[in-house]
């Protein structure tokens, strides 16, 4: 069965972006790409700093809220019809909850063939990253870089400690399942 959804679940920093922008151009087919930086920038102002919405600790931890959850679930069930309607789909997402998340997202691409992917980085190596990046809490990386692994199950791992996006990207892609002969 033809691979239609692509997941990678990884911590902030870890290299999921430049993954994404590589499997896109090592993939036959064009893929649309969906991640949860991109959603959390689509919300109004006002959910981004609310116990509503989502909040960003000063020591790099983030918590949700209702109205988040309730959005987050409309945009998993978009990003599904978008798969659903022929579209290749790589999300690039944070799972918070661990295996809870990822049970989120299953019964969303329920149907759907999924590779699921899980993308490592040595915490500190991650944390680096991040004071590079400039544009997130310190600590975040960090404390996210096993915590959204925890439960989870996945097709393939890959390691982004040493490895380069595109390495990743074409390993990927080679387990990526495809109709052409």
């Amino acid at each position: 069965m033809t691979t239609q959804v692509i997941v990678l679940n990884g911590g902030s920093s870890s290299g999921k972006s430049g993954i994404v922008r590589c499997l896109q151009a090592v993939l036959s087919d064009p893929w649309l790409a969906f991640g949860i930086d991109g959603f959390v920038a689509s919300m109004p102002a006002s959910l981004t700093s609310s116990d509503a919405g989502i909040a960003f600790a000063a020591d790099g931890g983030v918590s949700v809220g209702e109205e988040f959850t309730r959005l987050e679930a409309a945009w998993r069930a978009g990003v599904a019809a978008t798969a659903w309607a022929g579209a290749g789909v790589i999300v690039d997402d944070v799972f918070l909850g661990g295996s809870h998340s990822q049970e989120r997202w299953r019964k969303s691409l329920d149907g759907l063939n999924v590779l699921w992917v899980g993308v490592r980085c040595d915490p500190e190596v991650a944390a680096g990253r991040e004071i590079v990046r400039g544009d997130r809490a310190r600590g975040m990386a960090e404390k996210q870089a096993t915590i959204v692994h925890q439960g989870v199950v996945y097709d393939l791992e890959v390691d982004t400690t040493h490895t380069e996006a595109l390495v990743c990207a074409r390993t990927i892609a080679e387990a990526v399942v495809s109709d052409s002969p």
